[in-house]
């Protein structure tokens, strides 16, 4: 399994992946969301953890969907708590990147695989 965290912002993506130096951005939208569903596709079964922020993630969480990678959508006031358990107080978008990939490989088989709705 390989952990990753994405921060997703309205313009961009900060992606972690497990066993990388720090965070790769891509552009929040549809030539960046086809390089990264590229790049997550080739990763062992990729566990992808991504906050709710209220809009912007639904094209990601759709290309990911469309690509069948597995992902977890998590409430950011528990990705904040997180972080803030691990002794992380400050907020960048890779530095909660990191923290989202870090929960990715902590919770991996307590994180709930996201379900897209039923038209």
């Amino acid at each position: 399994m390989t952990a990753v965290g994405i921060d997703v912002g309205k313009a961009a993506l900060d992606v972690a992946i497990e066993g990388k130096a720090g965070a790769m951005r891509v552009p929040n939208s549809v030539a960046g969301l086809r390089k990264l569903m590229r790049l997550l596709v080739k990763l062992e079964q990729a566990r992808v953890v991504v906050e709710a922020t209220g809009g912007y993630e639904d094209a990601l969480l759709e290309a990911c969907c469309d690509a069948e990678v597995w992902f977890a959508r998590v409430n950011p006031r528990q990705a904040r708590h997180f972080a803030r358990a691990t002794g992380d107080v400050a907020k960048a978008d890779a530095i909660d990147a990191q923290m989202l990939c870090l929960m990715a490989r902590m919770f991996a088989d307590r994180l709930q695989r996201y379900n897209a709705p039923l038209p």
